[in-house]
Parts: structure tokens; sequence; C-alpha cells
């Protein structure tokens, strides 16, 4: 039996336009975009709201906030999930690539006990089908960590595997090449009096000089193998960049200077950065602001990182600039864009034959706010 849908006096933003028209989907895909508005009787009238593609998130760590909502609370994982589910749906994600670091620096962190209750919960949710957005996992593979290369075989053949990423947060390179950054961010982060910190920068050093390589090589071969896509992280000069794409990467993940910022979109390497990065109009730990690079032209994709509710926002913000973003511009980055680089051919643009994720956005002056979104043509929001 045929599901049919028709949404009518919208504002649809396709790759290239904004288009006030019609969207017919069916069997949950975009079945025809057209201009005008439907006579159809049972056609839902958008009342000049924008319909944009669902949002596809590449990287964010949200999740974990739900799992530690408080030092020392250790919230049930699968509640958790749906919890981190509700916000992401809200903020009108209809794809999500939960981040989960393998290799944690923190001293005191509880990251590596978490991570097997956080891929089982994730992996239960959605078999069941218990969650509104689809999700796919990415791990987050901080080589310097000696554990990270064997947890990474266990994981890495999870169907729900889909984005790899290769981290080092050694102090002194990359997103730390000022040592007082590093310290002031870990020992705030970590609070750790001075001898910890400085043990604690020694033990990392030595760690680097051990696994980093080494892992680094062993991650993107098994991901070749598998093909995976992979990404690069805090990528800082221009040797970080070419190895990346020598090691076939798509995805640049917060490089953390315009030199490699420019030359990674040069060489084909999407630029991603955080869209917090976008509303609060910089970067929280010093870095380049990712509105200098899409001056520049060399902003890719953006992630919501931390906070979802910031890509919609970053979308009105840049596409609202005098950067001469357009708003399908900055729709494709948090949607067409991010769907290309994580090879999701299906989704990503409002098109027929793709899927009918559709978020309906209105647009009140000062923010975009979400008033429904539809996942394969059915409200979940």
């Amino acid at each position: 039996m045929l599901r049919e849908r028709v949404i009518t006096n919208a504002k649809i933003v396709t790759a290239s336009d904004v288009v006030r028209g019609t969207v017919a989907l069916r069997d949950g895909q975009i079945h025809d975009v057209s201009e005008g508005r439907s006579t159809l009787p049972a056609a839902e009238d958008w009342q000049g709201d924008l319909v944009i593609p669902g949002l596809i998130e590449l990287h964010t760590d949200n999740l974990e906030k739900y799992m530690n909502p408080r030092p020392g609370v250790d919230w049930p994982s699968e509640n958790a999930v749906l919890a981190h589910d509700a916000q992401i749906v809200a903020a009108g994600i209809t794809t999500v690539f939960d981040a989960l670091s393998i290799g944690d620096v923190n001293p005191k962190g509880q990251r590596l006990l978490q991570l097997p209750k956080m891929v089982q919960a994730i992996s239960h949710a959605a078999d069941q089908g218990h969650t509104r957005a689809e999700h796919r996992l990415h791990l987050r593979c901080e080589v310097s960590h000696e554990r990270t290369l064997g947890i990474f075989e266990d994981l890495v053949g999870n169907a729900l595997v889909h984005l790899v990423s290769v981290m080092d947060h050694t102090p002194g390179q990359r997103q730390f090449v000022k040592y007082e950054k590093y310290r002031e961010y870990y020992q705030g982060k970590y609070h750790l009096n001075d001898a910890d910190m400085d043990a604690f920068i020694v033990l990392q050093k030595q760690n680097a000089d051990r696994y980093s390589e080494r892992y680094r090589r062993r991650i993107v071969d098994i991901c070749h193998e598998r093909g995976l896509s992979l990404a690069s992280h805090d990528d800082a000069t221009s040797e970080h960049v070419h190895e990346s794409a020598g090691f076939g990467m798509t995805i640049a993940e917060f490089p953390t200077t315009h030199e490699a910022a420019a030359l990674s979109h040069q060489l084909g390497l999407k630029v991603l950065m955080g869209a917090p990065n976008v509303v609060r109009g910089g970067s929280h730990s010093g870095n380049i602001a990712a509105t200098d690079l899409a001056r520049k032209g060399v902003l890719d994709i953006l992630s919501s990182d931390y906070y979802p509710a910031s890509m919609l926002q970053s979308v009105r913000i840049l596409s609202q600039s005098d950067l001469g973003i357009s708003l399908p511009q900055a729709v494709n980055m948090v949607s067409l864009a991010p769907a290309r680089s994580a090879n999701l051919p299906d989704r990503g643009q409002i098109s027929p034959g793709l899927r009918a994720d559709l978020v309906q956005v209105k647009d009140t002056g000062s923010q975009f706010v979400v008033q429904q979104v539809l996942c394969e043509g059915q409200r979940v929001f």
C-alpha cells in the first residue's frame, strides 16, 4: 500500500535554490518537487515556512552528558540514549553519527568503562526501533593511548560503524601547539595540581612515541579494508594534511590553522568545523574561527560537536551574514556535504528518489525554530 503525503505552501531549500512550492512524498521517499501551491484537499499547508533536508551530524559527543549528567552519576545507558535521541531530533538532525572516544587522555576518566555500555545501548535502541533519528557510530581513535588499537579492533565490526577519525592530543602539536594552552585546558578540566599535570604531560609524550605512528597506520589500513569513511583530526601543518590525504581520508575535522584548512580543501578533504564556533563567534580553545574559513571559501561541513541546536542556528547566521553564503549553500554544509563525505548517497538534499528526511523551520527573524521533523516521511517531532 502506497504511503503518500503532500507538503505545500513551503519555501523548499534545494541544493542550489529556494523554491516556493510543493513536495510530494511516497513510501518514505521524495517523489516530486514542484513550484506552486497544491490544490489537493489533503495537502499540508506549511504556511510559508522553510523545508530543508534533515540535518546530518557526523561528530557529536552529546550522549556523554546523558550518561553522566552529574559527577559521580552513572545514568542507565538505554534511557540516556533515548534522551539524547530526543534532543537530536528536536534540533532537526535525522542522521547522527554518535562519536565514541577510544582512548581516554583523562587520568581520572571513565570513558573506556562507559564505551561498551554506550555501544550496546545505541545498538539495542536502534535494533528495536526505539530511536527516532537514524544512529550510526563514529569511532574517535586516540592513537597515543596504549589500548586504542585493541579496542578499535573489537568494535570496528559493529554494523553501525561507518566513520572513523584518527586523533592525537599529545601536547606540543596539532590542537595544542602551545604547552600553556594544553596545561590550561587539561589542568582546569581534570582538576590536576601542578605536579600531577607535569607528570601527565610527560606520560602523554611517552605514549605518543610508543604508539601514535604505528596505531595510526594500522587503523587506516583496517578502515580501507572495510570501506569505512576516514577523518583526520586537528591537522595543523601542511605535513599533517599531506599525510591525511595520503591515507585516503575524506574529511578534515577541526583543522587548527588556516594553512591546514586551505590545503585540506584544495586536496579534496571536506573541512569540518564546529557549529558552536559559528554561533559563539570563535573557537573556545583559541584556534581559528569557522567564519574566517567560510569567508575564504574553505568551510565545507558543520557539526554540532557538543551542542545539537547549534547546527541549525549556524545555518541562519551564515546565510544572513555578509559572507556571501546563500541559504542553500549553508544548508548543504549540514546535509549534502556530510552525506557525500560519509558515503550516504540516499539522503542530504530535497530531490526525487531520496529519503524523505525533512525539517519544517520557521524563521522568526532572530532564530530558526524547528516546527516538525520527518524521517522517511513519518513525523518524529
